[in-house]
């Protein structure tokens, strides 16, 4: 019933259509009977006929109204079928197509008279449209004979205004034969005209050397015998009308006699003409600039820009000068000369400037052509500048070669150290009584970037092309070899040397020296940097993408490193005594625990000896961090390998290390203060710390009951790993009887344990690990697996001490060791406070004797 009522939906379009044959509004529909749509249900129109049982009683009226409705349905349905009958009577579509065939025959007559009416009205109108062509025709004629015969009066009057000298009247008569004249190009062919035509250029001919005889004149004029300037001044203007290209010649004639002397005076063959007088030529064209302001310039138009035509030719004459006199010198060419002489073309190109207020490339295109281009006289020195580039060189290894020698590595730049009465007090710009203070990186350093910035200034002033790119290189060079030859000797490990119990346990100058060392390798990378900034802003778009320090910046990372490394071999020469103590005791023998062991307060006071020196010397926070992360790393390693070397352990023993290991982990939480923790630095200690723990408590549990013991294994160490296991038994010095027999155990409950790893931080443990560390060494990253099964990083920090890239937050991380954003402090401008460090870059940098 249901596929039924779908079958029998009727098309919108069809409802719409009998809505608007029927005038149904769907808006008004009140009567749902007359609901045209799919949406019909008559459930709903019987129970808005009977809402309510009492309704029933009017079955009877709703059934006559509903019939009535039908009826009158049916009446209506007959009158549209009967109408419908009508309008398909073959009959009347016949007389319908009958009707518009008139209707087109009508159409065509009445195209056809219209065509008609068209071409008389033609023929009417020929004859005017005849006129109208002669009438123009006879107009255009009329004026062009008016202006031919204008243009034949101004001829006449222009050809008298001529002879007699009347330039400012020529001017204007001139302008108006142009102008006129330009309207009869397209007449040329007529002969009259064309005579007219041959005239106008002869008597522009006859101007014009008319003109250049004036101007000699005027150019060569006596100097005692009085000169009518309006007379040029009044030329001037007919030169206008003339057009540019005369205009052009007559400045060139001007300019060529006006510097006539200049070429006469300083040719290259003579001494005036030499580099070392370059001041002289630009004294004389100063004096020659003068005198043609003053007077004969006068005369000339503003437009005209006489001025900047003779310091264009100047420009272009003494610059060839200049490229003969610099090739002709060769190697003989001094920097002094070269680096003076171009200093004084640039203040004078600088006051040429400044006079016009206008760009150099302004002034000099004046003149240019298409096929010429007037380069700058400073623009001769830029192939020549190679020997700037060479004298910085040279002038770099002069400062570095005394921190170079074998001999400098032991006493230039060595670590301050207090003054005493025999010292020698080294020179200082300070004027006070006060102690010099120590600083915080060497000398050599700021004295290195100090020249840098004024060698990177003067090069920016003289040239910001190859010149600038190549001294680049040359910076690169040497701070390439300043990482390398003056701070990586110092990073260098010394021959160990055997120390006595009574030998202070650390060297705390080797600490200074290496705090030094981080502070200097941090201040040249972060200077480097800014640096290189400073390069890109100063150098030609060219070579912007050329510049980089980026290499010479990891060296001196490299550098830090070292030093770092340095730092903790101090660091372990302290508690060396201490953890070879804990190795030597027998642990085994112990029959209680009674506070923590005595080398534990040894070690305690070692490394908080050596943290205190190195938190006073070194700058930057973020290099502290990194120490202390391999600091904690290196006192768990030694504690590892002493609680390995001093085995059996027995239950006493390793509850007596887990007290002390309690103690060591405090006294690291502690070691870097508040300002310097992290939550990454105490995350990792606490899992190293808690994978010991759990090492020694499963010393601690008896092996009896064998299950006991196996379960408290599989639950703190959590692998099934039968050589792990062996490991724990002897550590903890069990017999090999009782071995054998926990062995078969072990395979027996674990083989039943699925869930169990195969590995655990107990497989990379070493069992035979050496007596000590070698700080930077392969050696070190053997002992560093046993707490951790991960590469060196969050999940084991001991690996970080044979990775030169540094750990921790760098400066300006917050306490959990995230990274604030940019806005957490102003940046730090090394390099635009170069000024500061000029106390150090004064001073020479060798140790006063002792």
């Amino acid at each position: 019933m249901q596929r039924r009522r779908g079958d029998a939906e009727l098309p919108q379009e069809l409802v719409l259509a009998i809505q608007r044959v029927l005038e149904l509004d769907p808006q008004q529909n009140v009567d749902s009977l007359d609901d045209l749509s799919n949406n019909f249900d008559p459930i709903d129109v019987l129970n808005q006929l009977f809402p309510d049982e009492a309704s029933l009683s009017q079955f009877e009226v709703v059934q006559a109204k509903l019939a009535q409705n039908e009826r009158e349905l049916q009446a209506e349905i007959d009158v549209l079928h009967e109408e419908l009958r009508r309008d398909q009577d073959p009959t009347r579509m016949q007389l319908i197509q009958e009707m518009i065939s008139d209707l087109l025959g009508q159409m065509s007559r009445i195209r056809e008279k219209a065509s008609e009416s068209e071409a008389v009205v033609r023929n009417i109108t020929k004859d005017i449209q005849v006129l109208d062509l002669a009438k123009h025709n006879i107009t255009l004629s009329m004026t062009t004979l008016k202006r031919l015969q204008m243009l034949v009066n101004a001829l006449t009057q222009l050809e008298d205004q001529v002879k007699e000298k009347r330039y400012a009247e020529v001017a204007n008569s001139l302008a108006a034969v142009k102008q006129i004249s330009s309207s009869f190009k397209s007449y040329t062919s007529v002969h009259r005209i064309m005579q007219v035509w041959k005239r106008i250029q002869q008597i522009q001919g006859e101007i014009r050397t008319r003109l250049d005889a004036e101007f000699d004149a005027f150019y060569l004029q006596d100097p005692s015998k009085p000169f009518k300037t309006a007379h040029i001044t009044d030329a001037c203007a007919v030169v206008d009308v003339l057009g540019p290209d005369v205009r052009n010649q007559l400045i060139e004639r001007y300019v060529a006699l006006e510097l006539k002397e200049y070429r006469r005076i300083f040719r290259a063959s003579d001494e005036a003409g030499h580099l070392d007088n370059i001041s002289r030529r630009f004294a004389w064209f100063r004096r020659l600039l003068t005198s043609h302001e003053t007077e004969i310039g006068r005369v000339f138009p503003a437009e005209w820009r006489t001025g900047w035509w003779l310091f264009a030719k100047f420009v272009t004459i003494t610059r060839d000068d200049l490229s003969m006199l610099l090739s002709k010198a060769g190697q003989s060419l001094t920097v002094q000369v070269l680096l003076e002489t171009l200093q004084q073309t640039i203040e004078f190109e600088l006051s040429m400037v400044k006079k016009w207020a206008t760009p150099l490339d302004d002034i000099l295109g004046i003149v240019a052509s298409p096929a010429i281009h007037i380069q700058s006289m400073s623009s001769a020195f830029e192939p020549h500048l190679g020997i700037f580039v060479d004298a910085q060189d040279k002038a770099l290894a002069d400062m570095l070669a005394p921190h170079r020698s074998p001999k400098a590595r032991s006493s230039h730049d060595a670590a301050p150290k207090p003054p005493t009465a025999t010292s020698t007090p080294r020179a200082s710009l300070s004027t006070t009584d006060e102690p010099e203070p120590v600083p915080i990186v060497l000398p050599s350093s700021t004295e290195l970037f100090y020249f840098y910035a004024q060698s990177l200034e003067q090069c920016a002033k003289l040239s910001t092309g190859q010149a600038l790119f190549d001294l680049c290189g040359v910076q690169k060079k040497w701070l390439k070899i300043y990482a390398e030859d003056v701070l990586s000797p110092k990073s260098k490990r010394p021959q160990p040397q055997s120390r006595r119990s009574t030998d202070l346990r650390f060297d705390t100058a080797e600490l200074q020296q290496a705090s030094l060392l981080v502070n200097t390798a941090d201040y040249c990378q972060t200077t480097a940097a800014e640096l290189e900034e400073k390069i890109k802003e100063k150098i030609d778009d060219r070579f912007k993408g050329k510049v980089t320090l980026q290499s010479e910046r990891d060296l001196f990372m490299s550098v830090i490193s070292a030093a770092i490394n340095i730092q903790l071999r101090e660091l372990e020469s302290a508690y060396d005594g201490a953890f070879n103590a804990m190795s030597r005791v027998n642990w085994g023998a112990m029959s209680q625990v009674s506070g923590h062991s005595p080398f534990v307060d040894d070690i305690a006071q070692a490394t908080e000896q050596v943290v205190e020196v190195i938190k006073s010397l070194v700058e930057q926070k973020k290099y502290l961090r990194n120490f202390f992360d391999k600091a904690c790393s290196l006192v768990l390693i030694r504690f590892t390998n002493a609680l390995v070397k001093s085995r059996p352990l027995r239950e006493i023993g390793a509850e007596q290390l887990l007290l002390d290991l309690g103690v060591v982990k405090s006294c690291l939480m502690k070691l870097p203060g508040e300002t310097l923790s992290t939550s990454g630095y105490t995350r990792s200690l606490t899992k190293i710390t808690t994978r010991l723990e759990a090492l020694l408590k499963v010393i601690v549990t008896p092996v009896d009951p064998p299950e006991g013991f196996i379960l408290n294994y599989t639950l703190l160490i959590g692998d099934a790993s039968f050589s792990n296991f062996q490991k724990i038994l002897d550590l903890k010095g069990t017999s090999k009887t009782e071995q054998n027999s926990l062995l078969d155990s072990f395979l027996t409950i674990t083989s039943t344990k699925s869930d169990l790893e195969n590995t655990s931080f107990l497989t990379s443990l070493d069992m035979d690990p050496p007596l000590s560390l070698t700080v930077g060494s392969p050696g070190v990253s053997r002992v560093a697996l046993p707490l951790s099964t991960t590469p060196a990083g969050a999940e084991g920090v001991f690996g970080s001490l044979t990775s030169p890239p540094l750990s921790g937050p760098p400066t300006g991380s917050s306490a959990d060791g995230s990274i604030k954003g940019n806005d957490s402090g102003p940046k730090r401008e090394v390099f635009s406070d170069i000024r500061r460090f000029v106390t150090f870059g004064l001073r020479r940098d060798t140790q006063p004797p002792s």
